[in-house]
């Protein structure tokens, strides 16, 4: 099936053979309080082509400061204008908060891709993106709405102190790499992907901003999408691994590669850049395959992009760095010194002798009283000991008599209880959906033994899952069967839970909902499930029946950690 793009409408493609990662210029702003865009340069300027030629261009609409769209839009600052547009920074004053708005004249030659552009992205609904949130034709002009993110930050200002750490990057391509898969899986391109374009919040997630948009207001346009916007990831990962743009031209504060060199390593532009993520950028950015080193396929769609990075180990974050205590100082004043004047210099000093320890008779009594208590505390202290040692002797037989008596022809004496099961492996298990997968790139970080992470369900909208499927879950592997006494399961948010388990004599994972059976059930933020009888398994299935609100009108599930105990 041919790749098609919604990211511009009815737009004639003239963009060149240059990559369009290469030809993009500075994106639209689409909400970093901060970081206003300075997108003062033309299309043709930068080479990005894809404009209507001879088409006849409307001026910009003479806008200021103040002035109300649709009665509820207060335009507050003009962050761009160009090419018969601009984007203003404004205030939903029915919702008082802070929102982006891009304005076109309606007789624009690009109007109507960029209003069918805007609705094809708010009817995606992927938190991953910033959301369009309006787009409306009234009174002569067009204009799209779309959130304003106030506490995240442009890739391209986190650059500007260096290159971010391998584990940031890795958390970068991951998220970009998911989100973009996703959205070509419902026909939306981007085709505008590069540093202004991707921000970080303040919790760390990773969001992108202008999907089909950007491209629709400048009339890019490609026949490959998925193969631009899997270069573009491409070459944001390039740079946030040498802090260089990956082509001759320097771009979004970046310098360029070296004239005349061609497209080389991120390895070899920069000392200590991880290998993986040097091959995977290579892998996304070279046309002709990638690292002549390991002869890997080239990516050409997100899709396989984020197949090659759940292929790759998977990258920890750093440890942190605790600071030292101080070394201690030692005062300067000497025993017996205060209030008493300092000596003068030559001087010497009468030594007064201290008397002999305890010689009163005072003294003596207390030394025999001392001794005497210490002599009974030991006596005591050897009986009791004797006492414990036999009585643990006798329990000792017991047990093992009734283990015997018990186990019989079983053998061997049952293990201690409250014993830590190690989980040997885990993946999403999602069985009444289309693709049959939910986050399964997350999965270890809920038993990684760091709560600060978590694996997320997709969104709903309602806690019983949008009535769409009775639930998700996550399937635990224990390495073999072993006897299950309980599972600790910690969320974010108050969770509704059952416990699951596959039969003893489960040759392998099972696949389907109905070959796990129900052991326990419960709900809350930290929820132990305890059988109601023995269990012996080797296959757990911890399934969510009812989600929390993630504060953003949706619900979805996180599961922090979860361990098992025999």
């Amino acid at each position: 099936m041919a790749e098609r793009s919604t990211a511009a409408v009815d737009v004639a493609d003239n963009s060149g053979e240059q990559p369009l990662t290469a030809k993009a210029d500075q994106s639209t702003a689409d909400g970093v309080a901060k970081n206003p865009e300075r997108d003062t340069d033309s299309d043709e300027a930068q080479g990005s082509g894809g404009t209507e030629g001879s088409g006849k261009k409307a001026s910009p609409p003479e806008l200021h400061s103040g002035h109300k769209l649709a009665r509820r839009y207060r335009l507050e600052e003009c962050v761009t204008r160009l090419d018969g547009f601009s984007s203003w920074r404004a205030v939903d004053e029915k919702l008082r908060r802070a929102v982006g708005v891009h304005i076109l004249p309606a007789q624009h030659v690009r109007a109507r891709s960029v209003l069918a552009a805007a609705r094809s992205s708010a009817l995606l609904g992927d938190p991953r993106f910033v959301q369009v949130l309006d787009a409306v034709e009234e009174n002569d002009l067009v204009y799209v709405v779309h959130e304003w993110l106030p506490d995240a930050t442009e890739l391209t200002t986190l650059l500007t102190n260096g290159p971010l750490e391998p584990h940031d990057a890795y958390q970068m391509v991951s998220q970009i790499g998911s989100a973009m898969a996703a959205a070509h899986r419902e026909g939306l391109a981007h085709l505008r992907l590069n540093p202004n374009a991707v921000l970080r919040t303040s919790s760390g997630q990773w969001r992108i901003r202008g999907l089909a948009v950007n491209a629709a207001l400048r009339g890019i346009s490609t026949d490959t999408p998925q193969r631009a916007d899997t270069e573009a990831i491409g070459a944001l990962l390039y740079a946030a691994l040498t802090q260089r743009w990956p082509y001759e031209s320097d771009a979004y504060g970046l310098s360029g590669l070296p004239k005349g060199v061609g497209l080389i390593a991120p390895d070899q532009v920069r000392a200590g850049v991880h290998r993986g993520l040097s091959e995977l950028s290579m892998r996304a950015l070279a046309n002709d395959g990638a690292t002549a080193s390991r002869h890997e396929a080239p990516c050409t769609t997100p899709e396989e992009l984020v197949k090659a990075i759940g292929e790759m180990p998977r990258i920890r974050p750093p440890e942190p760095a605790f600071t030292a205590p101080p070394e201690y100082q030692r005062t300067t004043y000497q025993q017996g010194t205060y209030g008493r004047p300092a000596p003068r210099p030559g001087a010497t000093q009468p030594i007064t002798t201290p008397p002999p320890p305890l010689q009163s008779r005072t003294g003596k009594v207390l030394k025999w009283a001392v001794s005497a208590l210490l002599i009974a505390a030991l006596g005591l202290g050897s009986w009791q000991l004797a006492d414990a040692l036999m009585d643990q002797g006798g329990k000792s037989d017991d047990t093992n008599k009734s283990q015997q008596t018990d186990d019989g022809d079983k053998g061997g004496a049952k293990p201690a209880s409250g014993r830590p099961i190690p989980i040997k492996g885990a993946r999403d298990f999602d069985p009444y959906s289309d693709d049959h997968s939910e986050n399964p790139e997350d999965v270890t970080k809920a038993f990684d033994n760091n709560p600060a992470t978590n694996w997320e369900t997709s969104f709903y909208l309602s806690p019983e899952f949008g009535n769409l499927k009775p639930g998700v879950g996550m399937i635990l592997d224990l390495g073999k069967v072993q006897q299950v006494g309980t599972v600790t399961v910690s969320f974010v948010g108050e969770t509704s839970v059952e416990l699951r388990a596959a039969g003893a004599d489960a040759g392998s994972e099972p696949t389907s909902f109905d070959a796990y059976t129900k052991a326990a059930s419960g709900s809350g933020t930290t929820v132990t499930l305890k059988p109601n009888k023995s269990l012996r398994t080797q296959y757990l299935l911890v399934w969510l029946t009812k989600l929390p609100s993630d504060g953003g009108g949706h619900w979805r599930g996180r599961m922090a950690e979860v361990k098992v105990t025999s």
